[in-house]
């Protein structure tokens, strides 16, 4: 009991300073004094200023627009590459190819930044939305490979088999047997390939280019210029899309792990 009692109040203050610090920017983004200390009262002048700066709602379509087609490019691939390194019958090899793609999740931003913006130089891509999107694409696929590799690590070779032994064809298998046993998995790839595609920065900031920009930069450029309560409603409202992106990817697990048991009890 004892034992509970301090892991609840360690876990208690591990929230409290994780959380802290978003609450404190929260509650003086309704700041009217326009400072971040001494509350002077409740206003909502701060977001009535950002939903008319037409600029910036460009810049949130951006950035929206980049991280749903990123997520979604990236899922496909993701998905792909999991399944080919899966199939990879020398174990060597498939360790090997596992490392490479982790190396890309582990590697420094800025060394990633960098490297895309030489190679974009070299190619003579100009920079702007298409290197921001192969950039978010090439930094996302390795974190769906991670999150779907698991679910095809525990799938039982026997469902496969029997597929097979039914008449499957290959892309039955793949359609109607991997893929739907492989779902959480690959909502999890999206959904995470989609917050690291919104929350990136030092990526972003090396390859975005004149005319284009993403929250991330844009959040930066204002954080420079001195404090202003419009940072603090801008990443208010982040932080809440954040939130409900975990709901829903909550919900949606939640809901498929419902229909797994049913069909099990089913059976």
């Amino acid at each position: 009991m004892r034992k509970f009692k301090l892991s609840s109040i360690y876990l208690f203050v591990v929230f409290i300073i994780l959380y802290a610090p978003i609450f404190y920017l929260m509650f003086y983004s309704f700041n009217s004094g326009g400072k971040m200390y001494g509350f002077e009262g409740f206003t909502l002048d701060w977001y009535r200023e950002l939903f008319q700066d037409t600029r910036l709602l460009i810049i949130v379509l951006n950035t929206i627009i980049i991280a749903l087609l990123s997520a979604g490019i990236s899922t496909i691939l993701g998905v792909l590459g999991a399944i080919s390194i899966y199939y990879v019958r020398k174990k060597y090899t498939q360790n090997m190819l596992l490392s490479l793609n982790n190396v890309l999740i582990v590697s420094p931003d800025v060394i990633i930044g960098a490297s895309f913006l030489i190679l974009f130089t070299i190619l003579g891509i100009k920079l702007g939305f298409t290197s921001v999107l192969l950039s978010h694409i090439a930094f996302s696929v390795p974190i769906v490979v991670i999150m779907v590799l698991p679910k095809l690590q525990e799938m039982s070779s026997s469902l496969i088999d029997a597929a097979l032994d039914l008449g499957a064809s290959r892309f039955d298998i793949l359609s109607k047997v991997i893929l739907p046993y492989i779902t959480p998995g690959v909502f999890a790839g999206f959904f995470m390939a989609l917050t690291y595609s919104l929350d990136d920065f030092a990526v972003t900031f090396f390859v975005t280019g004149n005319g284009f920009s993403t929250l991330s930069v844009e959040i930066y450029s204002l954080a420079r210029r001195g404090i202003s309560l419009n940072i603090n409603a801008l990443s208010t409202l982040l932080f809440l899309f954040t939130i409900l992106l975990v709901i829903g990817y909550y919900f949606i697990i939640t809901k498929k792990n419902g229909r797994a048991t049913g069909l099990g009890a089913r059976k």
